[in-house]
């Protein structure tokens, strides 16, 4: 059976670091919010760099957003990383993955969401699709601009 409430959103962006700097940058999960748009991550649980290690996000603005609780259920550095979202607001997974490109690499972020509230958040999440891609796409760029 196909889970029609489900949304996929994927953002793909190129980078001139090679790929173990770029995975180190990536998932340095507590200055994730230097590159990555309105956002702030701890590690909670683990060492943040394998699976079971349990992650604690913030995404807003001032004091206004919501946390976002994440268990990683895959580790493969340097090329993939995957958490599942655990909160009653955010459920799905999110992937990192890093490959690499002619003169450095490329990042493609996934994020496969589950909406709550049934048809009604599933016709949100749609709404909200693009804006949500643009953030993720806009995160990556910040991170490709960084001095590599």
């Amino acid at each position: 059976m196909v889970d029609m409430t489900a949304h996929e959103i994927t953002a793909r962006v190129p980078v001139p670091g090679p790929v173990p700097a770029v995975w180190a940058v990536l998932t340095d999960w507590p200055h994730q919010g230097e590159w990555m748009l309105g956002t702030k991550v701890r590690v909670v649980s683990g060492d943040g760099h394998s699976v079971g290690s349990r992650l604690i996000g913030f995404t807003g603005v001032l004091d206004v957003g919501f946390l976002d609780e994440l268990e990683i259920v895959e580790w493969t550095p340097p090329r993939m990383c995957r958490a599942r979202h655990l909160g009653r607001l955010l459920r799905g997974t999110a992937s990192f993955a890093v490959d690499p490109r002619d003169n450095g690499s490329v990042i493609t972020w996934t994020e496969r969401l589950d909406p709550p509230f049934g048809p009604l958040g599933a016709l949100g999440l749609r709404v909200l699709a693009p804006l949500l891609s643009w953030g993720m796409a806009r995160s990556l760029r910040r991170l490709a601009a960084r001095p590599w």
